[in-house]
Formats: structure tokens, C-alpha cells, sequence
């Protein structure tokens, strides 16, 4: 973006067509007011795109969920941030099942966790609401020494679908210039907890765990 103004229109156009030449899949951005649009004006979106265009995201990115608008709700003098928040995370989160794709938003963090190295579920701003409804949740921690190396720590807070103590801290590469992250060398996780060696047992008996035994453990269960 720094060169536009510099370059050559042709070299302009030869990276582009570069950049389209390794591109792959399909991009739509659509945008709204701040605080205009809630579940709802996204659900009819989709069927637009579905009906008009036979186009189906296989992801969304919302930027960003605290600024959307509740469907159920009307932000008022009643209405605190607490529930407001959570609402609106409660209908994207149903929307995404409904729709069978993953949503992935952004928050921020409250003031003590802006400048805390090692933030938690409670820097949440505004709303707990938001990290009790979401299922995964990850931190993006960066310092001045960081900045030098053209890093970023990532932090797992919340995960519902693995265990979160594994790599639940690494290091990943960010080249702000071109907005683009990348992996980094196993040299460069240096944290603690950045992985599990391979030598790490679980602490229970795995030749317990045969599809015979499994099979006749749970034989006559009902739910």
C-alpha cells in the first residue's frame, strides 16, 4: 500500500495479476453501519449470496462483535453491557450452527489486560458473557521486544474442542507491512508451554482401550 504512489502502473498491474495467478477460492466483503447490523440483516445475506450468486462461505469473519446490534434486543437505558454483549454472541453462535460454518470476531481487552502480558478469560471488556458463549478463545499478546523480531504470542483462553494446555502458548511470525502471518521455527517457541514433548505419557493404561473392551464396557447403555 506504501508503493501506490510511487510505482508504475504497469508493475502495479503485473503484481496483481501475480497475486490473482496464486489466489484461490472466493472473497466477499460486505459492510454496514457501526451498530446496524445483527444476526438477522447476516442471515438474509447469506441467502442472498446463496440464491443469487449459489455462493456458500466456508467461513465468516465479523469485525467486530461488540459493535453489531442485538436482534432480540434494543440497547437502552435498561439494558446493561453484560447482557446486551452476550446477546449478541448468543445469536451469532446460533447462527453459525444453523449454517453449519464456523464464525469467527474479535473483541477487546479491558484496560489492567491491555498492557498484562499474560491475559485471561477476565480481560474481557465489556461483557463475560462473550467468553462463556464462545467456543474457542485465544489471546494475541506483543511487546516491544516482540515488535523487534516481528512476532506475536498466541494464547489459548477458552477451548471446548481440544485440551487447551496443549500449545497453549506459541510464537507465530507478523509481517504488519503486508498484513500477514506466517509460522516461525521451532527454534523460536521458546516458551514453556508452547507444546508437549514427545515423550510425554498419558497417565492411564492405553492397551486398556481396545474396541473389543470399549464395545462390551458401555454394552446396555442407554442415552
Amino acid at each position: 500500500m506504501d508503493e501506490l504512489k510511487v510505482i508504475d502502473r504497469n508493475i502495479y498491474e503485473s503484481r496483481i495479476a501475480k497475486i490473482t495467478s496464486k489466489t484461490k477460492g472466493k472473497l466477499i466483503v460486505k459492510e454496514y453501519p457501526t451498530a446496524g447490523a445483527h444476526s438477522g440483516h447476516f442471515r438474509a445475506l447469506l441467502e442472498e449470496l446463496k440464491l443469487k450468486r449459489e455462493f456458500k462461505p466456508d467461513i465468516i469473519f465479523i469485525d467486530y462483535l461488540n459493535i453489531c446490534a442485538s436482534q432480540r434486543m434494543k440497547q437502552g437505558g435498561s439494558i446493561n453491557s453484560y447482557t446486551y454483549i452476550k446477546s449478541i454472541a448468543e445469536e451469532l453462535r446460533g447462527l453459525a450452527v444453523e449454517y453449519n460454518v464456523p464464525i469467527v470476531s474479535a473483541t477487546q481487552t479491558t484496560r489492567s489486560g491491555f498492557t498484562n502480558s499474560d491475559p485471561g478469560l477476565e480481560d474481557t471488556s465489556e461483557s463475560f458473557g462473550l467468553p462463556a458463549t464462545a467456543d474457542f478463545m485465544f489471546a494475541l499478546v506483543s511487546n516491544e521486544e516482540l515488535e523487534g523480531l516481528n512476532q506475536i504470542i498466541v494464547k489459548q483462553l477458552k477451548n471446548r474442542y481440544n485440551d487447551p494446555g496443549f500449545y497453549k502458548r506459541f510464537v507465530i511470525g507478523v509481517d504488519r507491512a503486508k498484513m500477514k502471518l506466517y509460522d516461525v521455527e521451532a527454534s523460536a517457541q521458546t516458551l514453556s508451554d508452547s507444546g508437549k514433548s514427545d515423550d510425554d505419557e498419558p497417565m492411564f493404561d492405553k492397551s486398556n482401550f481396545g474396541r473389543r473392551q470399549k464395545a462390551e464396557s458401555f454394552e446396555g447403555f442407554k442415552f
